[in-house]
């Protein structure tokens, strides 16, 4: 049976890429093998841990189960995406580090990658609400409170309320 690929064209990090893929290549090996972002994690390869989320027109996908010639036109953003113009890292990464969110940190920046979609909407969510849009990651060693916590501190703080952050 011969292989068929297909160009693709899409925004990654706010860089316009193309790249030819073959048709039943998974967005995580176009992001991975192709432009070496390695921040994306090949976890379970069907879709139940998270490990390799990327936001893809502002909403969170399991890269591992979105086809890379689905990504045609798309904006993709990875945790590299995240970096400041000089390499320093976002609030939500900083918050991770503070609330020793990370411990072997494979599973990170899937969680990372979910949580700037809820950060990046502007609404307050209830605790409830972030465990539920948090919940489709799993993590080894962290346990999950951590990770809560640094959601919900950088949401709180975007949203200007930082002495309600300090009290989470």
């Amino acid at each position: 049976m011969s292989k068929q690929y297909k160009l693709v064209s899409c925004t990654i990090n706010g860089k316009k890429r193309e790249q030819m893929v073959d048709v039943r290549a998974s967005l995580t090996d176009m992001l991975r093998n192709d432009f070496r972002l390695t921040s994306i994690k090949k976890g379970c390869e069907v879709g139940e841990c998270g490990a390799c989320t990327v936001l893809i027109d502002g909403e969170a996908f399991n890269s591992c189960i979105y086809l890379a010639v689905w990504a045609e036109g798309k904006e993709i953003l990875t945790l590299e995406g995240l970096a400041g113009p000089n390499g320093e890292i976002s609030d939500i990464q900083q918050a991770f580090i503070d609330e020793a969110a990370v411990q072997c940190g494979f599973c990170t920046p899937g969680f990372i990658m979910s949580a700037t979609e809820i950060l990046e909407s502007g609404r307050e969510y209830s605790d409830d609400e972030i465990r539920k849009l948090m919940s489709g990651h799993l993590c080894r060693c962290t346990g999950y409170e951590n990770i809560f916590r640094a959601v919900k501190k950088t949401m709180l703080r975007r949203l200007g309320k930082n002495e309600e952050a300090e009290a989470v």
